[in-house]
């Protein structure tokens, strides 16, 4: 708490690579993970 979170990479939806330091500099960032069912 308090402290910026450590940068990361995901893959999206699409397949492209977002990192976390792509949004530094914005206003909010919201991350949500979903449980899928494969």
């Amino acid at each position: 708490m308090g402290q910026p979170a450590p940068d990361f990479t995901l893959e999206d939806s699409d397949g492209k690579n977002i990192t976390l330091s792509d949004y530094r500099g914005k206003k909010n960032v919201v991350l949500v993970f979903y449980r899928g069912h494969w």
